[in-house]
């Protein structure tokens, strides 16, 4: 798919504070053109051709193109030799070499994320007669361009924020942290991301990392499973409400990365490696600390829990290096659930997909939340132990039957699923 972006003549972006302002200015810590660009980038556009007018500073363009958001990807600057109008098909005549059977109308200043994007359909006629349907992205065949007769239509209606003036910019950061989350959230995931939306436009204002987001997560999360191990219900209430935390830092790392475009293949692995610390812990932290309250009963459980979680850990790992292809660890999660939902007339798969999720952080820092305010801690760590152990036997039976059969077929589509971080 091919973007184009038509940038407006130095006295329309005068309008807009200035070249420099109305282009580069940052919008939840990215260029506003880079932005622009890197959002068609991840939602399926493979070049991008920017109509660049005479009278707008060249410099400007050097610095879009050069962003290492935009590595590796093809960026063609047009200079249009008349001003460049979608209303005029003297305009779309003088481009008409440069376009793609079918492209992505994007326009300038138009601030959204990849989902809206990538879910657009071709427009069945061109709106060159409705100024207003210029103003949002459109998917248009350049076949409709040349048509003799033109039809009228609205402008669709497509999730994003113009910006216009420099009030749009917060409308726009709020608009990009509120959907900055997975399609596959549910409502424990859209609660804490709802909790960490103001902190993540706070940090993507600076110049703090998604990974050093997800460091601050486990020192929170060490001194919780030093609270827990302290033997009393108030320091297990002090405990659970740091896990809790924890989990917020959790999800602040990759709102924190998918808005400023900053996913990798290692701040996967990296965060899965930090959650699976973090358990082993808090999980240390409540088998102290029952042990000191209640006895050596406890260490059962406790021994039991950890031995499971390690156990887990191991074979969840092999598990993701058969699912996904090497250096794109995020889709695991994705896959496997993709896969379950295939395999659903097995009722051991069915079942899997209905419960698994509650072993998320998201989830957990919850439940712990709820078990440790009810005095229901010992409950909760035998329950963990039963949960833990199941894991890893489950994780060996589908490796088995998902990896090692070749009567399974592939599911279509997981490739482009992300749990990122």
């Amino acid at each position: 798919m091919q973007a184009l972006i038509a940038i407006p003549p130095r006295q329309v972006l005068q309008k807009h504070g200035g070249t420099e302002q109305a282009l580069m200015q940052n919008v939840a810590g990215v260029p506003l053109l880079v932005r622009v660009v890197a959002t068609a980038m991840r939602a399926g556009a493979d070049s991008a051709v920017v109509i660049w007018p005479e009278d707008v500073d060249p410099a400007i363009w050097d610095r879009c193109a050069a962003s290492r958001l935009l590595i590796g990807f093809k960026m063609t600057k047009f200079v249009c030799p008349i001003i460049f109008s979608p209303q005029s098909a003297a305009s779309w005549a003088a481009i008409g070499d440069e376009l793609e059977a079918t492209f992505l109308w994007l326009p300038w200043n138009w601030v959204t994320h990849k989902r809206a994007l990538a879910g657009l359909s071709p427009e069945a006629a061109p709106p060159l007669t409705w100024p207003l349907a210029w103003e949002c992205p459109a998917l248009i065949e350049k076949r409709v361009l040349y048509e003799a007769k033109i039809r009228l239509m609205p402008a669709r209606q497509v999730d994003g924020v113009p910006i216009n003036s420099r009030m749009d910019i917060g409308r726009a950061e709020r608009f990009l942290i509120a959907n900055s989350g997975k399609p596959s959230d549910g409502i424990y995931s859209r609660f804490n991301r709802f909790l960490c939306r103001p902190a993540v436009r706070l940090l993507t204002h600076t110049r703090v990392t998604p990974n050093w987001v997800t460091i601050g997560g486990l020192a929170v999360a060490i001194l919780a499973a030093l609270m827990f191990a302290r033997g009393s219900y108030a320091n297990y209430v002090a405990g659970a409400l740091l896990f809790f935390l924890s989990g917020l830092f959790d999800e602040m790392d990759g709102m924190l990365a998918r808005t400023k475009f900053a996913e990798s293949a290692f701040g996967t692995m990296f965060e899965s490696f930090v959650d699976n610390t973090t358990y082993l812990l808090i999980f240390s932290g409540i088998t102290a600390g029952l042990y000191r309250q209640r006895g050596s009963r406890e260490l059962i459980y406790g021994l039991a829990l950890l031995t499971g979680c390690l156990i887990s850990i191991i074979v969840t790992e092999f598990q993701r290096k058969s699912a996904t292809a090497a250096g794109r660890p995020n889709e695991y999660a994705g896959r496997m659930n993709r896969m379950w939902e295939a395999d659903s007339s097995n009722w051991i798969s069915w079942i899997v997909r209905q419960v698994h999720v509650f072993i998320k952080k998201g989830i957990a820092i919850h439940w712990l939340l709820i078990f440790t305010l009810a005095s229901g801690l010992p409950l909760f760590l035998r329950i963990a132990a039963l949960g833990s152990n199941l894991t890893w036997v489950l994780a060996l039976y589908f490796s088995r039957r998902f990896f090692n059969r070749q009567d399974v077929p592939d599911v279509p589509g997981t490739e482009a699923i992300e749990d990122a971080a």
